[in-house]
């Protein structure tokens, strides 16, 4: 169900139209989806992936999101099944990671409709938890890493958009609460990630050194792989520098 609202949310916000208002219609012909057709997942194989009223092929992405997200979801259950406190956080951190990334994909924009609310956002639903040690690690973290970003955003615009840098605040915010390495692998993970696609890209010819390439989905992805588990390399590295 949240992957079907954020199927709205990532074809409504670029466009500045309300995600509420009207209701789920065809792109195509605007006719308004039907009740029984607008069950997440089933309804795309109900209707084979095309439009009731005008058969125009519905995307395949749309189910496709609303599956994810739920494995998403629960992924993230099993992860902070031991600490029930910050599953309204990491949870809320799913849907916005996954609207931002497929936004970025599509418009190369992180709408600041999206991220800037979730700043406070999160950060009221991090103080569930009430860690505050753990908060105040969160804070300090998000400032670091927004300045890291600001800076190489100073220094070479063409290669970060202000955007990514507003983002990194977040993210920050979300991998420092949970602890310095797991900031540091989600940090490093994202330019990891975004530079083996380009590597391939550039291999596959898809690509050339001025291909511009969205970083918000790998920044965000890089971060997830940190919370899920691989914060563990970064904590690992701390330690082994006596940190």
């Amino acid at each position: 169900m949240v992957g079907s609202f954020l199927n709205v949310v990532v074809h409504r916000v670029p466009r500045g139209e309300s995600v509420v208002s009207p209701p789920s219609h065809c792109p195509a012909c605007d006719s308004p989806i039907r009740k029984r057709h607008n069950i997440p997942v089933l309804g795309w194989l109900l209707l084979r992936g095309k439009c009731f009223d005008c058969a125009e092929p519905i995307s395949l992405r749309y189910p496709v999101v609303e599956a994810g997200t739920g494995v998403a979801f629960a992924l993230t259950g099993l992860r902070f099944a031991d600490h029930p406190a910050l599953l309204p956080a990491y949870l809320t951190f799913v849907a916005i990671a996954i609207a931002l990334a497929l936004i970025d994909l599509d418009v190369r924009r992180l709408p600041d409709v999206i991220v800037l609310p979730a700043y406070p956002v999160l950060a009221a639903l991090l103080l569930i938890d009430w860690d505050l040690h753990a908060f105040v690690r969160g804070l300090i973290a998000a400032a670091v890493l927004f300045a890291f970003y600001f800076v190489i955003a100073m220094i070479s615009p063409r290669s970060m958009g202000f955007g990514d840098v507003k983002l990194s605040g977040v993210i920050g915010m979300v991998l420092g609460y949970l602890s310095w390495g797991v900031l540091l692998t989600g940090a490093f993970g994202g330019f990891l990630l975004g530079a083996l696609v380009g590597v391939v890209l550039l291999i596959g010819t898809q690509a050339d050194r001025k291909t511009a390439v969205p970083f918000g989905p790998f920044m965000l992805l890089g971060a997830w792989i940190s919370i899920l588990g691989a914060g563990g390399l970064g904590e690992a590295y701390l330690r082994s520098i006596g940190v």
